[in-house]
């Protein structure tokens, strides 16, 4: 066997065993999708009926502009930004989009004379941060493909603690998420939403001919906005973490299923390559023997 052909065997070799890998990750990734999908299901009539009942509490209440979430501030000096990203690699452009998505807000936030401190999710994201040396106002990894509620508290807390914080003690005037919205196993868009403080729309809700539950407060709406808000910001929390989960499963998914195919095509390109040396060596010493038969012979 040719020196050549040896070269391209194993090739193949190392190709093929790299496309197992890459196969057994794509397998991976496609039952935790369907896995954290069910836990956002689980999660959104929660979500759904707390909001309604801050609504409620909302309408409800004496001045809701007077309350510590929801009061605007007029001079606005800092802002966090929950940036959530990915612990591993291997998916594709996931956490480089959530990363330039926030980088554009922090742009837009410097602009209007706004100072942003990221609070990022993710050791892709901290690594970001760290490596251009920005102050980070907390970090969070270990959890980004499982997120648990405890975890959402965790960040909420502290993210309400720096929100009611003094701003000459570190606080911030209102708080940014940049989340990955799951849309579809093709499609994940990043996405900025702003958390505190809390914006009150006054608008008409057509009936849909389903009775409005009615709600009595005890003590009253304000002690009950200061229960449910803090519950509100943590589940949001959760929800931006469940949807960045799918969407980094779908994003790995993808990018695993392509590196399997372009691996399949490099092992057909490696393959006709080594035929054609296999055929290259053949021929030679056919024409080797034949030159060798026609010496003799004369």
């Amino acid at each position: 066997m040719g020196a050549q052909l040896r070269v391209y065997r194993r090739r193949i070799r190392s190709v093929q065993a790299t496309k197992k890998i890459t196969k057994a990750m794509e397998l991976i990734a496609s039952s935790r999708i369907i896995k954290a999908q069910q836990r956002l299901d689980a999660s959104l009539p929660y979500l759904l009926s707390l909001t309604e009942a801050i609504s409620a509490a909302a309408s409800g209440a004496s001045d809701v502009s007077k309350h510590p979430l929801m009061a605007n501030s007029e001079n606005r000096r800092r802002a966090a930004v929950l940036v959530i990203t990915a612990d591993r690699g291997l998916a594709g452009a996931y956490s480089s989009n959530a990363l330039k998505e926030a980088e554009g807000l922090i742009r837009n936030l410097s602009a209007k004379g706004i100072t942003a401190i990221p609070f990022v999710v993710g050791r892709k994201g901290v690594s970001f941060y760290r490596f251009r040396e920005r102050e980070m106002g907390g970090t969070y990894t270990g959890f980004t493909d499982q997120p648990t509620y405890a975890n959402a508290r965790e960040i909420g807390a502290d993210l309400l603690d720096a929100f009611m914080a003094p701003a000459d003690q570190g606080g911030v005037d209102e708080i940014h998420m940049v989340y990955t919205h799951f849309a579809s196993m093709v499609t994940q868009e990043p996405r900025v939403r702003r958390m505190l403080p809390l914006e009150v729309v006054d608008e008409v809700v057509e009936s849909t001919g389903n009775p409005s539950p009615l709600y009595e407060f005890e003590p009253g709406p304000e002690a009950v906005l200061d229960a449910l808000l803090p519950r509100y910001i943590q589940h949001s929390i959760y929800s931006a973490l469940l949807m960045s989960a799918a969407s980094e499963h779908a994003a790995r998914r993808k990018a695993m299923k392509s590196a399997t195919d372009n691996a399949e095509e490099l092992i057909k390109t490696l393959s006709r390559q080594a035929n054609q040396a296999r055929q290259a060596e053949i021929t030679q010493e056919i024409s080797e023997i034949v030159g060798g038969a026609d010496a003799l012979s004369a």
